[in-house]
């Protein structure tokens, strides 16, 4: 996947509504907060979901899809419209992490370092 041409997409669509001038970083930051809000709001009541449970529950998991889709969509928007290269700082997020969260201490253990 290819996230200029994603972005570029996502620009066309927005600049085809003249949708523009309401995309500023303050803006898609809390539509960000909000679509997550709706994927929570999506399991909020199922308990523990595996792999398995979206398998048996096809109406489930085709609601967190799309969910996820529009969680994606505003942060790759929201990354354009701010001059944030993903690529490169998610990259660089990774390699951080990996010192962070080296295998010898993080293997099995959720705590926070």
């Amino acid at each position: 996947m290819d996230i200029t041409v994603l972005q570029k997409k996502i620009s066309v669509f927005a600049q085809e509504r003249d949708w523009e001038s309401f995309h500023t970083v303050r803006n898609l930051i809390f539509a960000l907060v909000g679509e997550v809000g709706e994927l929570a709001e999506s399991v909020q009541w199922l308990g523990e979901i595996d792999i398995e449970y979206l398998a048996q529950n096809p109406d489930t998991l085709k609601a967190i899809s799309g969910e996820v889709a529009d969680v994606f969509i505003y942060l790759v928007r929201l990354a354009d419209i701010a001059k944030i290269d993903l690529e490169k700082v998610v990259e660089e997020k990774i390699v951080s992490n990996a010192l962070r969260y080296t295998v010898e201490k993080s293997k099995g253990n959720a705590e926070k370092q």
